[in-house]
């Protein structure tokens, strides 16, 4: 039976990572125009460090995740906090809204968010971009800090009330530097999702400022390049670091 767990294991593993290492191993084929193996290079490397736009995109997307994922871990911590530690009404629905929102397909929130910027005449570009990327990141950053939050004595908190601790004081001063792991986390999962996000920002986003997820979409519509798996190599790389810090928060948390 442990045999064939391990090779169930091995088979899902295979299938889902098989993709990836295949395109980062072509990423340093020689042939330009070809998949048959011509030999070991890394000037697809070298000229995707010098393709001006795609640096100029790549610094976009970098800005656009930063951003985005700092303001999603600020909203959801507070409001991971509110729903954890405090008792109101529509709380319940509070929490229903951020399933809602987690749970609803990309297409559709990429849709609905397209509707209200027009309805509302806003211009599409960077800070369209920015409210929908906040708005899919918001409840994984609540899910994340909130299960931290559940773990935490209450006692200390009845404790800062007795001594005189507002609940800023409280919040600052004890469950920030207690849950600062699961904050991180939660940053850093907001920052991977904008980072990798197509369909919402396909919707979203306008022809001032372009981002690295689309640009890859364009470029492969016309044919898969060399450099195109070289970005997209140096992309899996980078989700992989931020997921292995992730986890390491995580792990320290429990």
């Amino acid at each position: 039976m442990k045999t064939l767990r391990n090779l169930y294991a091995f088979m899902v593993y295979v299938f889902l990572y098989l993709p990836l290492a295949v395109m980062v191993g072509y990423s340093f084929n020689s042939s330009k125009y070809s998949m048959n193996w011509k030999g070991f290079t890394f000037d697809w490397y070298y000229q995707l460090a010098a393709n001006s736009r795609l640096m100029e995109t790549a610094m976009n997307s970098l800005l656009l995740a930063t951003v985005a994922a700092t303001v999603a871990t600020v909203l959801g911590t507070v409001a991971a906090v509110i729903i954890t530690k405090y008792r109101f009404g529509g709380r319940k629905l509070m929490k229903g809204f951020l399933f809602v929102v987690m749970m609803a397909p990309d297409i559709v929130m990429g849709i609905s968010l397209l509707i209200l910027f027009v309805a509302l005449s806003v211009p599409l570009g960077f800070w369209t971009l920015l409210l929908a990327h906040v708005t899919f990141s918001v409840p994984f950053v609540v899910i994340t800090v909130s299960a931290r939050l559940k773990g935490l004595d209450p006692h200390l908190l009845e404790v800062a009330k007795d001594l005189g601790a507002g609940d800023y004081e409280t919040f600052k001063h004890i469950i920030v530097p207690l849950a600062w792991p699961s904050v991180l986390s939660g940053w850093l999962l907001s920052f991977t999702l904008s980072m990798d996000d197509v369909i919402v920002s396909f919707f979203t986003t306008g022809p001032t400022f372009e981002i690295l997820p689309l640009r890859i979409y364009s470029m492969v519509r016309l044919g898969v390049k060399p450099e195109v798996n070289a970005l997209c190599a140096v992309m899996i790389v980078l989700t992989l670091l931020i997921v292995g810090v992730s986890q390491l928060l995580i792990k320290e948390k429990k």
